[in-house]
Formats: structure tokens, C-alpha cells, sequence
């Protein structure tokens, strides 16, 4: 049976309000550090006296030097972290899960594709392909929102147009809006793709992943080439419980993040 370590001590160094129901929150040791996350694993926080939840780092390092993760208040402990401020503690366990394999899109164009929420855990990679220019092609990078003011990270999306393209859609404009009109998918009919050189990497509400990939495919990328990252009801984040299982994947150990080649008949499962 595999144990489980306890938490750790973190406490909150910043936070930062991203909409009206979702915000980022930095977290730094508060004591022994845990070890360096990949993008696209999870943590499990620990809101003491409320619970726990899986959460995907959305920064590896922060303005304090911290991790960042971007919590939307949907239920009792995503609300009780959204509610955080400078200061308060938290218990942190982790890495957990597989990351996106950055070494399989190097040197090849990086796509990166994210529907509401989903843009957090794609967040790490935008940085690290920014990072390292030399090592990718040409990065592009389609964000999907329901309206406007759900949009996450405004002013960093607009930093990166130049280095990489970046093309923001919602489905439902609000007055002022400029941008395109629709859902992500949409975004895929302006893009002059190199399939035989493109890795796609895909997170967002699971219908919206499952039609993306189906749209990549039409367009000639292989399934391999496609990485999605897949949330299901992670428990104990080591594979143990069963919570997440989905066909013969765990996904807090085999994922979140996997290609779609080993997912696409999956996807047709509803989770229950």
C-alpha cells in the first residue's frame, strides 16, 4: 500500500484576484519545502478545517518565489482557499500526476489550447517555451472564455503576443468587446498548422477537449501529438482509493496529463 506524506506548513505570500470567483494564491514554504513541480502536476491544499482539493500549479515560481495556484470558488474548500489572504496557512502535498511532456514538443511548434479555468494548468508551459525559445518552433496560443470577464490572466496573455501568437475568443461578448466571437475551437480556422511538426496541448471543460482533439485530427495531427489533461474525482492522489479511475488509467497517477492516443475511446465515458 502506498503512504501517503503529510502536508506541509505553507502560508499564503500573495494573492490576486483574477474574476469575480477566481483568484491566484502564491504559496511559500513555511518550513521544509516539497520538491519542484512540473507543469501541468497538482497539488492537494489542505484548507485546515474544511478539507482538501486537488489543484493544478498554474506558476512554478511566483513575485515571493512561491507556487501559484488559481482556485474558482465552486464549493466548500475551493471557496475557503479563494477566501485566503497574506498570511494564512495551508497544508501542501505533492507533486502528484504526470506533467506535459515538454521534451516531446521540443523543437516542434507548441499549440496551446485552453477553455475557461483549463488556462492554468496550460499557464506553466506558455512561461516555459517563452523561457527557452531556441529549444520550440513557433508557439501559438488560442484561450477560450465564457465572456469576457470570466477571461483569466488578462494582462500577461496580452505580454505575450509578440514572442508567441495569441488569439482570445468568448463565447458570449459583453459591451466593448472587440475580440473574436465563439467558442475556442473556432480559433483552429485561422492557424496555418504544420501537423508533422505540431504538439497540441489541450485543457478545458471535457467536451471542449474531446472536439478540439477531434478538430487536430481532421487537420493532421497524429494522436500522439495531442496532450490533454483530464480531471476526475481525485481522492488520495496516489492511486489507491479508485476515485478517479478512468477505464484502466488512475488518473492521479497516470495523468492528469496524457495523450489522446491512450484516451480518445475513454472520452466517451461519462464520468459518474
Amino acid at each position: 500500500m502506498t503512504t501517503v506524506p503529510p502536508p506541509l506548513p505553507y502560508r499564503v505570500a500573495d494573492t490576486r484576484a483574477e474574476t469575480a470567483d477566481t483568484r491566484s494564491i502564491e504559496l511559500v514554504p513555511a518550513g521544509r519545502e516539497l520538491p519542484p513541480f512540473a507543469p501541468g502536476q497538482f497539488a492537494m491544499i489542505y484548507a485546515f478545517g474544511v478539507g482538501e482539493a486537488p489543484i493544478s500549479a498554474s506558476a512554478l515560481r511566483g513575485r515571493h518565489g512561491g507556487l501559484v495556484h488559481t482556485v474558482r470558488a465552486v464549493g466548500a474548500v475551493s471557496t475557503a482557499l479563494y477566501r485566503l489572504r497574506p498570511g494564512d496557512a495551508v497544508g501542501l502535498g505533492g507533486p502528484y500526476g504526470t506533467g506535459w511532456n515538454l521534451d516531446a514538443a521540443a523543437g516542434h511548434d507548441v499549440l496551446v489550447i485552453a477553455g475557461g479555468i483549463g488556462l492554468a494548468p496550460l499557464r506553466p508551459v506558455v512561461h516555459a517555451v517563452l523561457d527557452r525559445p531556441a529549444a520550440y518552433g513557433r508557439l501559438t496560443v488560442l484561450v477560450g472564455a465564457r465572456t469576457p470577464a470570466d477571461l483569466l490572466y488578462r494582462d500577461e496573455i496580452e505580454s505575450w503576443r509578440g514572442p508567441a501568437r495569441v488569439e482570445v475568443t468568448a463565447d458570449r461578448p459583453g459591451p466593448g468587446w472587440e475580440g473574436s466571437v465563439g467558442v475556442v475551437t473556432t480559433l483552429l480556422n485561422r492557424l496555418d498548422l504544420r501537423p508533422e511538426r505540431t504538439c497540441a496541448l489541450v485543457c478545458g471543460p471535457e467536451v471542449m477537449m474531446r472536439q478540439t482533439a477531434r478538430d487536430l485530427l481532421v487537420r493532421g495531427l497524429a494522436p500522439h501529438r495531442v496532450q490533454v489533461s483530464l480531471e476526475r474525482n481525485m481522492r488520495c492522489a496516489t492511486g489507491h482509493c479508485g476515485h478517479c479511475q478512468l477505464g484502466p488509467l488512475l488518473l492521479c497517477r497516470d495523468g492528469p496529463v496524457v495523450g489522446y492516443d491512450r484516451v480518445a475511446d475513454l472520452l466517451l465515458v461519462r464520468e459518474l
